[in-house]
């Protein structure tokens, strides 16, 4: 199924479509096992990331923003380490603390299943499981992009 929206126009989004569900995984997270596939019904917002990466440390911040402002709407951020050392991602989490789920990937098998080429780099995927649209990179410039696509996203029950 290819997905298409009326108004992606308007918001950019006609730049990519995705014809297949997004990669699944099942990873160790803070709080227990992180399964994308338990998170069916949700929007979900997928962000890769490492603790030597500077623009993450902008990111973070803007995604505990994004949890705390829709997740009543049913966003749910996910953000995937991809450190060989958890202890890394665990100095980075102390200075920049994070009020969404971390999940660990040491081996990077979730990075390479989702072709990830740069840090950050972030998927949305939508309520049924299809993968939505994937982003390189973060600035604050991103920013209004990223959030009307979510936006759309979450106001047509994607």
């Amino acid at each position: 199924m290819v997905r298409s929206c009326t108004c992606a126009a308007l918001l950019g989004l006609a730049s990519i479509a995705w014809a297949a569900p997004a990669p699944p995984f099942e990873l160790p997270g803070e709080l227990g096992p992180v399964n994308l596939a338990t998170l069916r019904g949700k929007l979900v917002y997928i962000d890769f990331w490492a603790s030597w990466c500077a623009p993450c440390k902008k990111s973070f911040p803007w995604m505990n923003s994004l949890q705390k402002r829709h997740a009543a709407d049913g966003l749910q951020v996910v953000a995937i380490n991809l450190d060989e050392k958890r202890a890394d991602a665990a100095a980075f989490l102390a200075k920049v603390p994070a009020s969404f789920t971390i999940a660990y990937d040491p081996a990077g098998a979730t990075g390479k299943a989702y072709g990830i080429k740069g840090m950050p780099s972030s998927a949305l995927v939508g309520r049924d499981g299809q993968l939505l649209w994937m982003h390189t990179g973060f600035s604050p410039a991103d920013v209004p992009q990223l959030e009307a696509k979510i936006r759309h996203a979450l106001k047509e029950g994607i």
